[in-house]
């Protein structure tokens, strides 16, 4: 579907679910309470389906928006979710009536829905959640506030790769609807708790560094949070961290989970497709920004991850060949 046909296919709709993915990022979020607020506006009964996980950073915006016990939907409708595998344990029990329509944005999409939506050109759904809105009626300050967290926090506002003159279109109209994006910047991009400090002098202390420094690897185990006193509150897009440091093209980070296995985040700005090397262990995401998850401990998946950025390398070597 383009914005418009999924704009026109909403309006004709009512009795929303709007699912979001685990481990929830601002996107996700954003994206799902400002379509939550825009059918609302319409007249049309619309909820955020429970148990998102999100930490306290993104509760504001769900603020009245999650399913009352015992809802049930006319139209299931999933933002951000690339693959069945991705969504929340709620989530999950929707499958097998299946999802309506699909939201989203990465280039691994994999048309789990009845009906999709999605655009791997956009810098963050947010973007594509605003357009279709737009062509419902006025954007208002309310709905323009999570879009706009959901545009600034996956384009880690607004420096990555990803971010395009649309984005900066999108983010400015939504400025334009009275919203203050100070607070929102303060709260995301320029706040950090001491335990977040304690935790990014660990990482750095124990960073492995290969190919010169190129790639740059932080192991994460449950037991560096414990030393940090840190909480998962704290651990917000740590992924964005190890790219910041001098030389650094491909960055990999590691998080041993409390359930099991690890989370890897692969992000890059040298060339190296993320997406390539995550879908190697079932996962995806885009080119400069991409994850998955692997079983084992933060070692065994990192042997298993840069497997994988080798085999990427040399299919891209022997490509350009």
């Amino acid at each position: 579907m383009t914005c418009r046909q999924a704009a026109q296919w909403l309006r004709e709709r009512d009795q929303f679910l709007i699912l979001t993915h685990r481990r929830p990022d601002g996107d996700t979020i954003g994206c799902a309470a400002g379509l939550c607020r825009g059918l609302r506006r319409l007249g049309k009964t619309a909820h955020i389906c429970p148990g998102t996980g999100e930490t306290s950073l993104f509760t504001p915006y769900l603020e009245g928006c999650i399913a009352p016990e015992g809802f049930q939907p006319e139209t299931v409708v999933s933002v951000d979710i690339a693959a069945e595998g991705l969504f929340t344990d709620t989530g999950k029990q929707w499958l097998a009536r299946g999802v309506d329509l699909a939201i989203d944005h990465h280039p691994s999409q994999t048309f789990f829905a009845k009906n999709t939506c999605v655009d791997p050109g956009r810098g963050a759904c947010g973007e594509l959640v605003y357009e279709i809105l737009t062509r419902l009626g006025p954007v208002t300050a309310d709905m323009a506030v999570p879009l706009y967290v959901a545009i600034a926090t996956d384009t880690g506002s607004f420096q990555y790769s990803n971010t395009t003159a649309a984005t900066h279109r999108a983010a400015a109209a939504l400025l334009e609807t009275g919203m203050d994006a100070f607070p929102l910047s303060k709260r995301h991009f320029r706040t950090r708790s001491w335990a977040r400090l304690q935790v990014e002098g660990l990482i750095v202390r124990g960073m492995r560094r290969y190919d010169e420094g190129a790639i740059a690897v932080a192991l994460i185990p449950r037991s560096l949070l414990t030393e940090a006193g840190a909480t998962e509150e704290d651990m917000e897009d740590i992924s964005a961290f190890l790219g910041q440091i001098e030389g650094v093209d491909t960055s990999i980070t590691i998080r041993e989970l409390e359930e099991g296995g690890c989370k890897v985040s692969v992000r890059t700005s040298g060339g190296l497709d993320a997406c390539a090397v995550c879908a190697r262990l079932g996962g995806g995401g885009h080119a400069a920004a991409a994850g998955c998850s692997v079983p084992g401990t933060v070692e065994e998946a990192e042997q298993a991850v840069l497997a994988a950025v080798r085999q990427v390398e040399h299919g891209q070597r022997n490509c350009c060949d």
